[in-house]
């Protein structure tokens, strides 16, 4: 009889062991883009406004990397991370428990990341690359990174990528532009 516990239990265990390893149990990393409406240093949150008028808050952790060339200087006149309401931004972030957590926040514009407009003339999101044509005719090849692989353009149905209309949001690293990411028009 102590063996059908013993087994029983062993059983149950090895179950939850297994479930906690599967899909949707993990974060998943998901981006915004919009604009700074609210920072409050007190309780560490960030408020984004995107283009649809869409509010998303977020903590900030004193591990967030924030990226721009500004962002160091920035960050002891008075700014938060070196950020401050009104900048465009890029948010990757967590959510667990139903509160966003920051992970990255890329600064949008002269000081971060540069947007190119374009039509989707190929999206290889495994071999990391996106290859956009500019209104002007001109061919715009990108490497993405792995959150831009995973998360850019999820709006875009696979078989559909193809003539989209997309803005590119990169940086050149090495003479190559790598895309941080990329939003449907």
């Amino acid at each position: 009889m102590r063996k059908k516990g013993l087994k029983k239990a062993v059983a149950c265990g090895l179950v939850l062991f297994v479930a906690s390893f599967a899909p949707g149990t993990e974060d998943v990393v998901t981006a915004v883009h919009g604009t700074i409406t609210k920072l409050d240093t007190a309780t560490k949150t960030v408020v984004l406004k995107t283009a649809d008028g869409t509010e998303h808050s977020m903590r900030i952790l004193d591990k967030t990397a924030v990226h721009g060339a500004h962002a160091v200087r920035e960050g002891a006149k008075g700014s938060f991370h070196g950020l401050k309401e009104g900048t465009e931004v890029i948010a990757h972030y967590s959510e667990s428990g139903g509160r966003a957590t920051a992970l990255e926040i890329d600064r949008v514009g002269n000081d971060g990341l540069k947007g190119t407009e374009g039509t989707i003339s190929k999206l290889d999101r495994t071999g990391k690359t996106i290859a956009i044509k500019a209104a002007d005719g001109t061919e715009h090849t990108f490497e993405l990174t792995e959150r831009a692989a995973k998360d850019g353009g999820k709006d875009i149905g696979e078989g559909t990528e193809k003539g989209t209309k997309v803005v590119v949001y990169s940086t050149e690293k090495t003479g190559k532009d790598v895309a941080h990411f990329f939003e449907k028009m």
